[in-house]
């Protein structure tokens, strides 16, 4: 079992990484061209996959250290729980007092 793991992973790389390469635009690879990375990737499979991998492609800002999570962090701490709001709990007063007014009413006799 060990044996074909050890033929499989590598493969599974390398087959990834030559279909990242080949469907990655030209603007978003990094230090040589398309075709020199295909076949950088076919030639040597797990030396090229794991260069494409780390300095082929580049990477989206979240996925580039630990902005992503400083972007969420500050996200978070913009947005206001609504029963914390005050706006919000204006909005329900007002709806309250409306309700009261335009409720039902008993004739008078």
């Amino acid at each position: 079992m060990l044996r074909v793991l050890m033929f499989l992973v590598p493969l599974a790389l390398s087959v990834y990484a030559f279909i990242d390469c080949i469907s990655t635009k030209e603007d978003d690879i990094r230090h040589m061209p398309k075709p020199l990375w295909a076949i950088l990737v076919l030639v040597f499979p797990l030396v090229g996959s794991i260069s494409w991998l780390i300095a082929g492609k580049k990477r989206s800002p979240a996925a580039e250290g630990w902005g992503g999570v400083r972007d969420r962090q500050r996200r978070r701490q913009e947005w206001v729980a609504p029963d914390d709001n005050p706006e919000f709990l204006k909005s329900l007063d007002e709806d309250d007092d409306k309700k009261r007014d335009d409720g039902p009413k008993r004739d008078e006799p």
